[in-house]
């Protein structure tokens, strides 16, 4: 299957092998990618694993599962990266995320933080 993030790349060699090993992952972008498709999957687990310690969400885990099997999917479009290179510590990735929700299509449209953690990308929060 084509990975859900918009790379064309097949799932099993995009965002899968972050699925798999999060210390894979190279960039602040590719992390967002990764986030997105673990959405369209309801894949609760490495939506954790891929939040900062400090941001996780834990006892959210079920109910963000249950939200994502609950809309449709559409597609990704990142808009804008700053940093978040591998040599970098820290980055944002401007994005659009389109899922049909309730008979219309919904639009979540943010500016995301990362940072690594224990040496791999995490995603951290809404930029400031």
């Amino acid at each position: 299957m084509t990975c859900p993030c918009g790379s064309s790349k097949k799932y099993k060699d995009c965002c899968a092998i972050a699925h798999s090993d999060i210390s894979r992952v190279k960039t602040a972008e590719q992390l967002m990618r990764s986030r997105y498709t673990a959405f369209t999957m309801a894949n609760g687990e490495y939506l954790m694993k891929s939040h900062h310690s400090t941001t996780r969400p834990i006892k959210d885990q079920k109910s963000i599962e249950a939200w994502a099997k609950s809309v449709n999917w559409i597609r990704l479009e990142i808009l804008e990266t700053t940093k978040g290179k591998q040599s970098d510590e820290e980055g944002t990735v401007s994005f659009k995320a389109f899922y049909f929700e309730n008979g219309k299509v919904e639009l979540i449209h943010e500016k995301s933080a990362f940072v690594k953690e224990n040496g791999h990308w995490v995603y951290v929060g809404l930029a400031k």
